[in-house]
């Protein structure tokens, strides 16, 4: 346990930082879950739909350093190759 004050102050600034980390981690995780679902289940004008969504949740994630740009790059380039084939 945190003894100094300033110790004490860390622990929850990362107590909340990890709570939120994890909120948009889960927000991304299961947008891209119904989307790819969607596509599997030949729902396509759906997909579309909820692929807008899909750009936002990860751009943002991008954004707040949960996840790097590179990845959420590529979960859009492979989730808008899917939807078009």
């Amino acid at each position: 346990m945190p003894i100094t004050s300033s110790a004490k102050k860390a622990l929850r600034q990362s107590g909340r930082r990890r709570a939120q980390n994890l909120k948009n981690k889960e927000a991304y995780k299961k947008t891209v879950k119904e989307v790819r679902q969607l596509i599997k289940s030949k729902d396509k004008d759906k997909a579309k739909e909820l692929l807008a969504k899909a750009f936002q949740v990860l751009d943002k994630a991008a954004k707040k350093k949960v996840i790097k740009k590179n990845k959420a790059d590529r979960l859009k380039s492979r989730i808008a190759k899917a939807i078009s084939k």
